[in-house]
């Protein structure tokens, strides 16, 4: 169950994105708009993968509206947070480190680079429109993982959102709501909406598409997420250092009792 010219169409579709997106980079030298485009990477490929598929099954609709909501919700979400501001201090930290040229380095270092990820990531999207098996109890399992991650994610977002727009909090740590469970209830949410996407995958009997969600987790914890966030924080924030010592990392869980 794998069709490499519907794979080799989403690659060149979300690499054709990618170089669209690098060139208006250019002028505005900032690329951190490539964050709005990550998970849009992602409903491209559905969409390509359907559009090339011989037949469709009510799953891979289903696929089709779950992406859809997910992808549109985050791309705007991300798109009004770094409105009017300046280039993510991520990237300005990449720039800072090849220069010069970052100009042409981006197109591969930035958003050929994220393209290709999100290309691997996507077999599970894969799996489950070219798959004909029935809905079964695992697409009941997949969609309740979904909604659970959606609301971490969604919700989580928008706690964090609130808190840092009011000035009273400047400097300080939330610790309320998702964040007193787990100090990246996003990720979390994200991660179990990959594994989601899995399960529809492994109903549809795509059991292969695993290195999808396993390369979405590792990027999550270990690469872009959680590792690159907390490199320093608790040095620009020491209220931060008592907050990772009773909150779970991760998978969320009731707060550690003080010392």
């Amino acid at each position: 169950m794998f069709d490499l010219d519907a794979y080799g169409a989403g690659l060149a579709v979300v690499l054709g994105i990618a170089v669209a997106a690098w060139l208006v980079s250019i002028p505005k030298r900032d690329v951190s708009f490539v964050d709005s485009l990550w998970s849009l990477f992602f409903l491209a490929l559905t969409v390509t993968y359907i559009a090339l598929a011989p037949a469709l099954t009510e799953r891979a609709y289903l696929l089709l509206f779950l992406v859809t909501v997910w992808a549109v919700r985050l791309s705007v979400f991300i798109t009004l947070r770094n409105l009017g501001q300046p280039e993510d201090r991520r990237y300005q930290a990449i720039r800072s480190d090849n220069e010069p040229g970052f100009w042409l380095k981006s197109l591969y270092l930035v958003f050929g680079l994220q393209a290709i990820l999100a290309w691997i990531i996507s077999l599970p999207l894969l799996g489950v429109v070219l798959g004909g098996a029935p809905l079964g109890w695992l697409d009941f399992a997949a969609v309740t993982l979904w909604l659970v991650g959606f609301g971490f994610e969604a919700i989580g977002d928008q706690q964090l959102a609130r808190f840092k727009a009011d000035p009273r909090n400047a400097g300080r740590v939330l610790d309320t709501g998702l964040w007193r469970y787990t100090r990246h209830p996003n990720y979390f949410g994200e991660a179990c909406i990959w594994w989601a996407y899995y399960l529809l995958a492994l109903a549809a009997g795509a059991w292969w598409t695993i290195i999808g969600p396993l390369l979405m987790t590792y990027l999550l914890l270990r690469i872009s997420g959680v590792s690159i966030l907390e490199k320093d924080i608790g040095e620009r924030r020491p209220a931060y250092r008592d907050y990772r010592r009773r909150t779970n990392t991760f998978v969320p869980g009731p707060p550690k009792a003080p010392a």
